[in-house]
This record gives structure tokens, C-alpha cells and sequence, in this order.
């Protein structure tokens, strides 16, 4: 199983969904009842039977197995977290990750975005944070992981990490270049052995395991081979690839995230020039050809690598941590993150346009207003907020957020009853939008929480007890196995001492 990160916080009709479940190896279904029809779950084998997982599920899964880990390391308890999400992550992301922290069983203190963490750990690592270094510094964070891409511009000065400007593509990544070659080798095995194997889940999941070790080798290697015995239907599967293959069927995908970049660069109003450094993060931004690229784009300059593009992330988030609970010694706790929202904000107006209150790009936490909404029909009683998150000019093209109604407004004819709206955005990037009729006390407002994708608070507790039961279960398969195992060694031991004891008899 693999790209939960993509089908957290979406519909099973999103087209990008639906596009994926034709390359995975495992079944995605939607939900079974009207609360979560537009919701995709994740089918699975659990000792025999079928069962269904949301992608908030499986990811409390992976936080789970990352808390015992830290608490091995420990040796005591961890309870609360920073959860880092992809900077373009919609709100229905966010709030779909923050609720499978929730299911894990930890205290989510912050979600950040996952460039800005990359910032802290280079600051970390270039000795500027908390050492008094007063210049200020512009740095650009290229993060290119398995999926997800964004592109971060940050401006460090002492403590304080300011971000610019973001942006950044939700479904491009590793797991994009692995498909390409899957779709390569899958042709080839179809042309030489007249055998459509793109029907079967098991033979995909193990071809492209074999893609993904590929495009690792090709990142040290001008040519490298893939090799499968009984792929499909008993068939052995044996093929290479150059690196300049695999560059030419990716370079549409390569030159997409350069594209990305220099838009964020328009964004944060800065030229090339004010880029001190380029940090590269995510695994995939080893790609020879993706580091050729952007050091063209950037007229040659050195790219920074001093930090691990696997770690940089979970260390910038450990530190931010520690910093926001004073957990660990000497860290400082004046360390300011200002970060911005990643989709501009608004509601949608009688026309059906878009009407923008917070822009993309805004720093957060923030609160703006606009004014002088009026009634679009005469003697209106009452007038509908629909709130949404995009960049289309028309709001139905937008991510739907959710929506309120302001009631008891006198009747009037059209424009006179005037409104203001109110947007306001946390740390976390949850928003609260409120509208209140001029000259009253006539408010209402809502916090964007329990949109129709989002867990009821009734299967987060269902989703909790059931994980519970799951590390209780598989806490005792693995004692099982270590008695299971203690047992062999021991009659392995004691095999040998008897075999011992016999040879001694004889040679006497």
C-alpha cells in the first residue's frame, strides 16, 4: 500500500483519484453510506477478511509505529506532536492529517508545512538559529518527495522564519516518475509477450517496486536492469533502462516543477539574484537531471545538500517541537515561524464569481475583512455564505469549504442591507469566517471544521478504539513470535550441547 498522502482529505470522484486507482495495487472504494459516499476507502486483507480503511486510518497507522519508536528511544511516553503536511495541502487535508493524529493518540500542537520544517533544519545546521545572526537571508526550498512537490521561499533572519511566498503541486512526485515507467515496462511486456498484465493488482505492485529501485539506481548509474521471475501468468520479466530514457519520458513532469518555481519566485516579488541559497529536500530532488535543471534555472549556482533531503523535514518539525513545549534543554523558545496560506479565500457572490478575501500567499495567523456585501434580490430575509478555497475565478471551480446563512435581515430592496466578512486564520490554518449586518448586531459565523469529507467525532473515537485493539493485537503477535523464536534458539542450544556430550562419550 502506498499514496495515502494522496487520497487524504479528497473525493473518490476527484479525477486525480479515480486516475490513480487504475495504477495502484490495492482497491479503493467509496464509502458505504450517504455521511461518507464521497469518501474513498482503502480495501485490505486483515487475517482472511475484507476490510476497509480511510486514509486517515492508515496514516494513524504510520504515526503510530513513529510514536513507539520514539518512545523505545525514549523511554517514556510521547504524547503530543508537530505534523508536518505538503504547503499546497487544502484545508480538507489538513484537517483529514490532523485528524489521524487524533486517531494515533497524540496531541497535535501544530500542523506545519513541510518546506518550512526544511527551513528550521537548515537553519539548525547553518548555525544561525539563536546564535545572534543578524543578516537576513532569502532562501528557496525545493522539496520534491514520493508525491507531493512544493516550493517554499523563506526569509531567515536570527529566530525568525518568515514565509514569502509557496507553491507547489499536490500530486506530482517520485510516485509520478515510477508510474512512467511502469506504463514503459507494462508496453514492453504486452508487445513482447502479447499479455495485458495491467489487470492484475499483484503483478503492478511488484513491477513497480522494481521501477522504483530502477529510477534509485539511475540517480548513480548512466543504465541499469530490472529483472522479475513469474511476473505474470509464470512469465520472467527481464529489461533495462538508460538514464536518458528515463529523463525524456519525465521531462514534462521535470520542467513542470521548474515552472512552479519561477512562479514562486513572481509570488514572493523577488528575482533569481535574491536567492542566497537553494535547499534540496525529498528524495526525488536526487534526480541528476531535476538538480541540472534548477542550477540552470538559478544560472549555475551551487545547490545546498548539507542537510539529509530524507530528514530534513522530521528534524526541522522535532525542533519546532521542542520549542514549542520547552522540552528540550537550550532550546530556544523565541523561535517565530510565520508562515502564509497556501489558496486564496472567499466566498461566492450572486454572479457565481469568486469574491477573494484572503489572497494566497497572506501570512498567517491573520484576520482581514471585506466590506460593503449587499442583498442581490429585493426584501431578502436572509443571505447565504457559501466559503471557498482556490484560484478559479469562478467559486464552483474551487474547493467548497463549507457555508453559513445570516437570518432575520429586514426586508429592504436590493443593495441596501450592507454586510461585512470577516476570514480569520489560526497557526494550524483552520479557518473561522463570520459575516455581521452593518449597523447591528445581527452576526453569525463559522469555523471550517466539519465539512463533509471530515470524521465525525463518533468515528474518530471508533477509528481510536479500533487502533487500540489493532497495537493490542499485534503486541501480542509479536511476543508470540519472540517466544516462538526464544524456543528454536534454545533447542538449537541445547541440540548442540547434546550432540557435544554424545561425541565426548564416544572419543571415550
Amino acid at each position: 500500500m502506498a499514496d495515502v498522502k494522496r487520497l487524504i482529505g479528497r473525493k473518490f470522484n476527484d479525477t486525480i483519484v479515480q486516475n490513480d486507482m487504475k495504477l495502484w495495487p490495492f482497491k479503493v472504494t467509496a464509502g458505504t453510506d450517504d455521511k461518507s459516499a464521497e469518501k474513498p476507502l482503502i480495501v485490505v486483507t486483515y487475517k482472511g477478511e475484507e476490510k476497509a480503511f480511510a486514509a486517515e486510518e492508515i496514516s494513524s497507522i504510520i504515526l503510530q509505529k513513529m510514536k513507539s519508536i520514539a518512545e523505545a528511544y525514549l523511554g517514556k511516553k510521547v504524547k503530543n506532536a508537530v505534523i508536518t503536511v505538503p504547503a499546497y495541502f487544502n484545508d480538507a487535508q489538513r484537517q483529514a492529517t490532523k485528524d489521524a493524529g487524533v486517531i494515533a493518540g497524540l496531541n497535535v500542537l501544530r500542523i506545519i508545512n513541510e518546506p518550512t520544517a526544511a527551513a528550521i533544519a537548515y537553519g539548525l545546521d547553518k548555525k544561525g538559529v539563536g546564535k545572534g545572526d543578524s543578516a537576513s537571508k532569502n532562501i528557496l526550498v525545493f522539496d520534491l518527495g514520493g508525491g507531493t512537490f512544493d516550493v517554499s521561499i523563506l526569509t531567515m533572519k536570527e529566530d525568525v522564519f518568515e514565509v514569502k511566498a509557496v507553491n507547489g503541486d499536490t500530486h506530482l512526485g517520485g510516485g509520478d516518475f515510477n508510474n512512467r515507467m511502469v506504463g514503459h515496462f507494462a508496453a514492453e511486456f504486452e508487445r513482447k509477450h502479447k499479455k495485458d498484465l495491467s489487470g492484475n493488482p499483484r503483478a503492478l505492485g511488484r513491477l513497480r517496486a522494481a521501477c522504483e529501485r530502477a529510477k534509485r539506481n539511475l540517480s548513480s548509474a548512466t543504465e541499469t536492469s530490472i529483472d522479475i521471475e513469474c511476473l505474470f501468468e509464470g512469465i520472467d520479466f527481464c529489461s533495462s533502462i538508460t538514464c536518458a530514457r528515463f529523463e525524456k519520458m519525465n521531462m514534462d513532469l521535470f520542467k513542470g516543477c521548474m515552472e512552479l518555481v519561477e512562479k514562486c519566485l513572481k509570488d514572493a516579488k523577488m528575482e533569481k539574484g535574491d536567492i542566497h541559497d537553494v535547499v534540496m529536500v525529498g528524495g526525488s530532488s536526487r534526480i541528476p537531471k531535476v538538480e541540472e535543471l534548477l542550477q540552470e534555472l538559478f544560472n549555475g549556482k551551487k545547490l545546498c545538500k548539507s542537510i539529509n533531503p530524507d530528514e530534513a523535514v522530521a528534524c526541522g518539525a522535532a525542533f519546532h517541537a521542542a520549542s514549542l513545549t520547552g522540552a528540550c534543554l537550550g532550546v530556544n523558545k523565541d523561535v517565530v515561524l510565520v508562515d502564509v496560506a497556501p489558496l486564496s479565500l472567499g466566498i461566492r457572490v450572486y454572479s457565481g464569481a469568486m469574491s477573494v478575501v484572503i489572497p494566497r500567499n497572506t501570512p498567517i495567523p491573520t484576520k482581514m475583512t471585506q466590506h460593503n456585501y449587499t442583498t442581490a434580490v429585493d426584501n431578502a430575509t436572509s443571505v447565504l455564505f457559501p466559503v471557498y478555497e482556490g484560484e478559479m475565478p469562478i467559486a464552483r471551480d474551487n474547493y467548497f469549504l463549507g457555508g453559513f446563512t445570516l437570518h432575520k435581515i429586514p426586508p429592504a430592496p436590493k443593495g441596501v442591507a450592507k454586510f461585512d466578512v470577516c476570514f480569520e486564520i489560526d497557526a494550524n490554518g483552520i479557518l473561522t469566517v463570520s459575516a455581521v449586518l452593518v449597523g447591528s448586531k445581527n452576526r453569525d459565523q463559522i469555523t471550517i471544521t466539519n465539512h463533509s469529507l471530515r470524521l465525525t467525532k463518533a468515528e474518530i473515537v471508533r477509528m481510536v478504539k479500533e487502533a487500540e485493539e489493532y497495537q493490542a493485537r499485534e503486541e501480542k503477535r509479536k511476543k508470540a513470535s519472540e517466544a516462538g523464536n526464544a524456543l528454536e534458539n534454545y533447542i538449537y542450544r541445547l541440540r548442540g550441547t547434546l550432540s557435544k556430550f554424545g561425541n565426548s562419550k564416544k572419543n571415550k
